[in-house]
């Protein structure tokens, strides 16, 4: 049976002094995950590991590496879906989770389909996830950021510092910051029973505020997975919220477009019915992959049975 897989380590502008290392996360990734499903393994399996490989993986925004809220706390979003029988779990607004696609697989294998905030930190408890310490999740580069956004400036008379903060959303908000504007990571495998896996990984926007969720862990928008086809999405996720962009690249599977032709006409969608910006992966029933993005970038990187190695671009 046809196996593949595809990862993306998130969209937008991505500078060339990071290009390299972006590209090469994502081919460890793929390459990890593919060694998994090579050897019979399942496709579950396969897109967690090559998830949790990006989240431990510092140059990009899920799990370390994550970017700060206006409160400079870290809040992390994921999801996970099998297409066989439409199972999915996610989590979102979670702190001190190194490996948030783990903690939704958890979900999946349960009742529930999401948890968020206090009770997704019960239910890790109850599954004996850790906590992580939030210096695991922080690195340096991501609090340079946060600070030069907010200028923080503490008064002698004041009990606390003030944030100087911009509208969540305004344009001049989804202008700044670019480079790491959609910064979400994800997978998409096909392994040789023909089940089909999505998942996606995020620390949301940069600088969001508190509670913001995005797209990743909701099923149907961030990340889809049915009999035909696997997606994950990154981009402005209110966007990909609206128009269900994950569940219309589906549709388009379904229709009869190819994997590349379904990717491109959902991120067609995307721009003319929002002016959003972002990018998919896809992988189909047939193990073909499709990818496309309207953003500066997309780093992605995937092997199928046509490609010996790990093939990347940006």
């Amino acid at each position: 049976m046809t196996i593949a897989i595809v990862v993306h380590g998130g969209a937008g502008l991505i500078s060339p002094d990071r290009a390299d290392a972006v590209q090469a996360g994502c081919r460890a990734a793929t390459r990890l995950g593919w060694d998994i499903l090579r050897n019979g393994g399942s496709a579950l399996d396969a897109v967690e590991a090559a998830v949790r490989a990006l989240e431990d993986d510092p140059n990009y925004n899920a799990g370390t590496g994550a970017v700060l809220t206006t409160e400079g706390t870290i809040e992390l979003d994921a999801g996970i879906m099998e297409g066989r029988n439409l199972n999915a779990g996610a989590i979102a607004d979670v702190q001190f989770i190194k490996n948030p696609v783990s903690l939704a697989r958890k979900v999946l294998e349960s009742p529930h389909v999401l948890l968020v905030g206090k009770g997704a930190q019960m239910f890790a408890h109850e599954q004996g996830i850790a906590p992580c310490k939030f210096e695991d999740l922080l690195t340096e580069r991501q609090y340079r950021r946060w600070q030069e956004r907010h200028q923080i400036s503490v008064h002698d008379d004041a009990e606390e510092p003030r944030y100087h903060r911009q509208e969540v959303g305004s344009t001049t908000a989804r202008e700044e910051n670019s480079e790491e504007k959609h910064g979400t990571v994800g997978a998409v495998a096909l392994d040789q029973s023909g089940l089909l896996v999505a998942a996606a990984s995020t620390g949301g926007i940069p600088y969001k505020y508190p509670g913001r969720v995005g797209d990743s862990p909701l099923v149907g928008c961030g990340f889809y997975a049915d009999e035909n086809a696997a997606i994950s999405c990154t981009g402005q996720g209110e966007d990909f919220i609206r128009l269900l962009i994950a569940r219309r690249a589906a549709e388009f599977v379904a229709r009869g477009d190819s994997a590349r032709a379904a990717a491109e006409a959902a991120i067609a969608v995307l721009g003319a019915k929002a002016s959003g910006t972002g990018g998919l992966i896809i992988v189909d029933r047939l193990g073909n992959a499709g990818f496309a993005w309207n953003s500066q970038h997309m780093v992605y990187a995937y092997m199928t049975e046509t490609t010996p190695e790990p093939v990347a671009g940006i």
